[in-house]
This record gives structure tokens, C-alpha cells and sequence, in this order.
């Protein structure tokens, strides 16, 4: 894992998607994580319609780790069955991210892109 870098996150063609969109851009061959687990991940995140990354764990030079029931949908959807070693990319409509526009968070009613790196699963 030593030799991952932040990844580039291209900008995505065409009209944002309804629903979650999961895409494989690496496969691990460690353990798999599982609905209920806590996991160690590295990611970026972008905002669909403007390719602007609005956090990174990159960037604060730590990985995290967290249980997956407390995240949003779209990670709690999207993690599960991903092996430690993988890089899987997450484009989350409103309803898998921060819900609808005007839902008090400063992403609400955007789609997010984000490019998650699996590091361990506990």
C-alpha cells in the first residue's frame, strides 16, 4: 500500500447519475469488508459538476478509519465486498450523499465523486 498516491479524479462526461455508481479501479486481494465493519481507507472527494475536490484524507497526510454504519449511503452502499488493497471510485447522487439542496450541509444536493482506497478492515 506504501506505494499509492492521491489519485487523480477525472471530470466525468455527461449528465450526473441517479443512482450509485460503483467502478473497480484496482481489485485488492485482502480481506473484504462487510456491511458492518470498521474500515481504514484513504480518499478524495470531488464535486460532480465542477471537478472541484472538497476533501482528502491525502491531504491531511492520515488515513482514517471509521465504522461504515456511520457514513453516508453511498459509502455504506459502496465499501461493502471491496478488498484491502483496492481503489474503488463512488459517484453519489444527493440521496446517497448529503440528501436533497437545503439540507443544511454544505454539500447537500450535490453528487459527489469520491475515489476510496481500502487500507484494513476491522
Amino acid at each position: 500500500m506504501a506505494d499509492k498516491t492521491k489519485p487523480e479524479i477525472d471530470f466525468i462526461e455527461g449528465d450526473a447519475p441517479d443512482e450509485l455508481v460503483i467502478t473497480d479501479l484496482e481489485v485488492g486481494d485482502g480481506p473484504e469488508a462487510t456491511p458492518g465493519a470498521r474500515v481504514e481507507v484513504h480518499y478524495v472527494g470531488v464535486d460532480f459538476e465542477t471537478g472541484e475536490e472538497f476533501d482528502s484524507s491525502w491531504n491531511r497526510g492520515e488515513s482514517i478509519t471509521f465504522p461504515l454504519q456511520g457514513l453516508i449511503k453511498g459509502w455504506q452502499e459502496g465499501i461493502p465486498g471491496m478488498r484491502v488493497g483496492g481503489r474503488r471510485q463512488l459517484v453519489c447522487p444527493p440521496a446517497m450523499a448529503y440528501g436533497p439542496a437545503g439540507g443544511g450541509h454544505r454539500l447537500s444536493g450535490r453528487t459527489l465523486v469520491f475515489v476510496i482506497d481500502l487500507l484494513g478492515v476491522s
